[in-house]
């Protein structure tokens, strides 16, 4: 009954700033509750009832009109006014996870055939071995031939090119079907399942485009915009173009028909298990159909991630993340100047942009092969890994072209690999004495086992008086098994940006950022290395030397002060 006066008392206040018929109406809804002893199932004065279209008391107070007369009507100074935001829960892969690319034709042991989902199920083992936790494969799909690219993307394919894997959709079928020399779609779900049972996602290519031979461009021509004589113009993103692909028309005058093939298409492979999709060029499709399509997926499966794959202007990016992506590509691959990573990633972790858009951070993917892994031999690979996977809780590799170090561009001056896998089979020996895969699980395990490295938040840049130094460091409040703080997780990077000569330099540590105690010293545990120092006061002494490794990744120790009187 109570809650019933404090309702009557708010209408009547509001009843009095209101005039003629209006103050009528609110002043009967008012006395109806003062008097409403039956509560909201109580009887109701007739004409508030007939104003209201309602029988009952109950009807009135929530009815449309009464809620119109209150917005109209409401004290001001007791009225807040704001955006309406919603809010996501991801689970908590879309914060942390480390992803491994692989092309599946590429994975056979054996170089006379290609490979197959059950090659790259019996690669599973390696790939958790070095502690990745998503497996991306391009697209599964059969390839069309009308346009297909030839080696290192020529123009005319020769006998026996298998085509790219972004070219969907052949006579075998299209986005539902699978490549048969890949294996079936019973395979492909085995893969899923055994991906499962090591805790890796298998993530699936997302590229809403089609090859010329796609099933949709017989079946549904009117999803495809069409020039003047009747054909339709391949896809273009100058100076590249794309022979083998048409782009499809999302504003077709059909565009319900083909959203919902599309949404459909993601539903089909969620059914399959899959449930992270990394998104071939979101930016070129309206941001409309991401946000319709990606909050009915995610109603339905809330633990499903989409990676937005859009190198495109910072501004269309961060939409795209407020639109529902869950986690982006950046620009990482193309920051590798002290200053640039600084000021990159403070925009990324410290403005307002941290709040919706969460960075993945990738060295290298099969169409980029920077020109610093091109020159920078070994150790341009040692700490672009380290960088990346310091810097982003997210972070990928395109392997085993990455472990292997493949730094041979099809040019001078292009990012294209020679050989591309994106045009032809390749076959890995990732047994190489020279591969980087211990590294690579070094790096990883130290990711798992450190909750710091787990979240972009608390970065924080050192200064250092050598501008080919970077140091910055991670930390984050441990918790005790039984509630409280069990202590605190500090990790602090330094990296040479310098792949060719012996850096060194004095870093300077923000002591208070750390929660260090100037007048005594603290231990740093390279975790790299094993290696131990003591370090004291803010400014310590680095050497680092890129014929060995010229990265440090320290977790920092200080032991408690004692307290006086203690044993």
């Amino acid at each position: 009954m109570l809650e019933l006066l404090v309702g009557a008392e708010i209408i009547d206040v509001a009843a009095q700033r209101a005039t003629s018929s209006e103050q009528r109406v609110l002043s009967l809804v008012a006395a109806d509750l003062w008097t409403g002893v039956k509560g909201l199932e109580g009887d109701v004065s007739e004409e508030a009832a007939s104003w209201a279209g309602a029988s009952t008391l109950r009807e009135v107070v929530f009815s449309e009109q009464l809620g119109q007369l209150m917005s109209r009507f409401c004290d001001p100074d007791h009225s807040l006014t704001s955006e309406i935001f919603s809010v996501v829960a991801d689970r908590e892969k879309s914060r942390f996870s480390t992803w491994y690319e692989m092309f599946p034709r590429s994975a056979s042991p054996d170089p006379a055939r290609p490979g197959t989902f059950a090659d790259v199920r019996a690669k599973l083992p390696y790939v958790a071995h070095m502690g990745f936790d998503v497996l991306y494969l391009p697209p599964v799909h059969p390839i069309g031939r009308t346009g297909r690219k030839g080696r290192d993307g020529a123009t005319l394919a020769t006998a026996g090119d298998p085509g790219s894997p972004w070219a969907i959709g052949a006579t075998e079928g299209g986005h539902r079907s699978v490549h048969p020399e890949l294996g079936t779609i019973e395979e492909f779900r085995d893969l899923v399942t055994a991906a499962a049972a090591r805790g890796i996602d298998v993530a699936m290519d997302l590229a809403f485009q089609a090859s010329p031979d796609h099933p949709w461009v017989q079946e549904h021509p009117s999803w495809f915009r069409h020039l003047p004589d009747g054909s339709i113009r391949y896809a273009e993103n100058p100076p590249k173009r794309y022979e083998d692909i048409y782009p499809l028309d999302f504003e077709t005058g059909d565009w319900q028909a083909l959203w919902a093939e599309l949404l459909d298409v993601v539903r089909f492979w969620v059914a399959q298990g899959v449930k992270v999709f990394r998104v071939d060029n979101p930016h070129t499709k309206p941001f409309a159909f991401w946000e319709w399509m990606i909050p009915l997926v995610k109603a339905e499966h809330p633990e499903v991630i989409f990676l937005s794959e859009a190198f495109t202007r910072p501004s269309v990016m961060q939409h795209l993340a407020k639109v529902g992506f869950t986690q982006s590509y950046t620009y990482f691959t193309w920051r590798n100047s002290k200053w640039e990573l600084e000021s990159y990633l403070t925009e990324l972790t410290k403005s307002d942009v941290a709040d919706y858009f969460r960075p993945n951070f990738w060295p290298n993917t099969p169409d980029i092969l920077h020109e610093s892994l091109q020159t920078g031999g070994r150790a341009a690979f040692l700490s672009r890994l380290v960088l990346a996977a310091t810097l982003s809780a997210n972070y990928g590799i395109y392997g085993p072209a990455f472990e292997l170090q493949e730094h041979v561009p099809r040019t001078s001056g292009s990012e294209e690999y020679s050989h591309s896998e994106k045009y032809e089979v390749r076959s890995w020996d990732v047994a190489r004495p020279d591969s980087l895969s211990e590294f690579i699980a070094r790096v990883n395990k130290i990711r798992r086992d450190h909750a710091a490295l787990q979240f972009n938040n608390a970065l924080h840049f050192h200064r250092v008086d050598n501008d080919q130094i970077i140091a910055y460091s991670k930390t984050r409040t441990t918790r005790a098994e039984g509630g409280g703080d069990a202590g605190r997780d500090l990790i602090l990077t330094v990296v040479s940006l310098d792949h060719q000569r012996v850096q060194s330099g004095w870093v300077a540590l923000d002591l208070d950022v750390l929660g260090l105690d100037s007048g005594r010293p603290y231990v740093m545990h390279d975790l790299l290395t094993g290696a131990t120092y003591s370090w004291q006061g803010p400014d310590n002494f680095v050497m680092l030397d890129p014929t060995g490794l010229a990265a440090h990744l320290f977790s920092i120790e200080q032991d408690p002060v004692s307290k006086p009187g203690a044993a």
